[in-house]
């Protein structure tokens, strides 16, 4: 069986704004022993403060040492694929060869318009992702890289120096679109993610269509990473009079928050 990797997802909202907690938050999920932190990617939320995803990765690779640097996910529309390949080289050098890379199509039509990019439909959204991507793993793996698509152009790009890891940082492509997206996840993608699903039927489903879209591409799906997200609350505990101790103390908790906010 594989080894079994635990991330912590720390969004923006959660530190309304405040660098030195999130960095504090960053450094004490590497004393605790998780693999990765990751985060998300927004540059507006309403008026709510909102630090720019990039920037803080570049710097938690200078206050850590050994936990992964992720992001879930990154928006493609945000930066030119070419150039996101080499702020991507460069942070895994700058690292150590700790940068998880992930990405998605983009989700949030306000902040597009607000900031000027354009938010086209769905389907030219994902074929922009799939472009993103193949330039990506062009950029990290060739000595320099030529491309054409519909959306992307590159001509003679080098990126040097290339990542530390080999053959490149693994890319995770999120998404859950099974018509289009998982398509472009069986092709391209080193790990997945499909965002929170609320049921185990729901995973299975897409488990399905995933080895579906494999079979299609020609892939075998034992080469793609698969990640899922915990909802609500983990208890773990070395027996079961422990474990209900501590569940009714969450639930005792969790009473007197709902009373003392009311």
């Amino acid at each position: 069986m594989s080894r079994v990797s635990f991330g912590v997802f720390l969004p923006f909202h959660t530190f309304d704004g405040s660098f030195s907690l999130l960095r504090d938050a960053v450094l004490e999920c590497e004393r605790l022993g998780y693999d990765s932190v990751h985060l998300d990617d927004h540059l507006m939320y309403g008026a709510t403060p909102v630090l720019e995803c990039w920037t803080k990765l570049s710097a938690f690779a200078a206050v850590t040492t050994k936990i992964r640097l992720g992001t879930t996910v990154l928006c493609s529309s945000f930066r030119n694929p070419a150039l996101l390949a080499k702020m991507a080289s460069t942070l895994d050098v700058v690292s150590n060869g700790r940068l998880d890379l992930g990405i998605g199509a983009g989700v949030q039509e306000d902040e597009h318009e607000a900031y000027g990019f354009a938010f086209p439909k769905p389907v030219e959204r994902i074929e922009r992702l799939k472009e993103t991507a193949i330039i990506l793993k062009k950029m990290w793996t060739e000595e320099k890289a030529t491309y054409a698509g519909n959306h992307y152009r590159i001509a003679d790009a080098f990126c040097v120096p290339k990542p530390v890891q080999k053959p490149h940082p693994p890319l995770t492509i999120g998404g859950a679109g099974e018509k289009l997206t998982l398509r472009v996840q069986a092709e391209l993608a080193d790990r997945v993610d499909w965002g929170y699903l609320p049921t185990l039927e729901d995973y299975r489903r897409k488990l399905r269509a995933l080895r579906d879209c494999c079979g299609a591409v020609g892939r075998d799906i034992g080469e793609i990473e698969l990640s899922a997200w915990l909802g609500g609350q983990l208890f773990i505990a070395k027996s079961q009079n422990e474990l209900d101790a501590a569940i009714g103390r969450w639930k005792s908790l969790a009473f007197h928050l709902m009373i003392s906010r009311g």
